[in-house]
């Protein structure tokens, strides 16, 4: 059975496919913030949607990252990589792409199993 949740016509913020949870791409709205600023905010919003639909951090299968600029990937893995635990680390692909608006910096869409 696939649950969706959170849909407004165009996609779900979340899908639920047996024990897995697939999440929409996450970012920041706030155009003041640097990559590193919006990576921690799409981070938290991550964590937020993992907890209510019954996951963590810790269950995150992969990720995949697009970033306005690759010249930002390591300010950009600076925040990434203070946020994974050790031993937890999901599989993860991260390219450049052109984005939905021209402030998004990162955005970052995530598969995880529930707990």
């Amino acid at each position: 059975m696939i649950k969706r949740y959170e849909g407004t016509g165009r996609m779900s913020r979340v899908v639920e496919h047996k024990d897995t949870l697939y999440l929409c791409g996450q970012t920041c709205g706030d155009a003041e913030k640097n990559i590193k600023e919006q990576t921690a905010v799409v981070l938290e919003k991550i964590e937020n949607l993992l907890d209510e639909y019954g996951s963590d951090k810790h269950h995150i299968l992969s990720t995949t990252i697009y970033l306005k600029d690759i010249g930002m990937f390591d300010e950009m893995n600076e925040v990434w990589d203070a946020w994974v635990d050790e031993g937890h680390e999901p599989a993860r692909a991260c390219v450049e792409s052109k984005l939905a608006r021209d402030y998004i910096l990162v955005e970052l869409s995530v598969v995880a199993a529930k707990k």
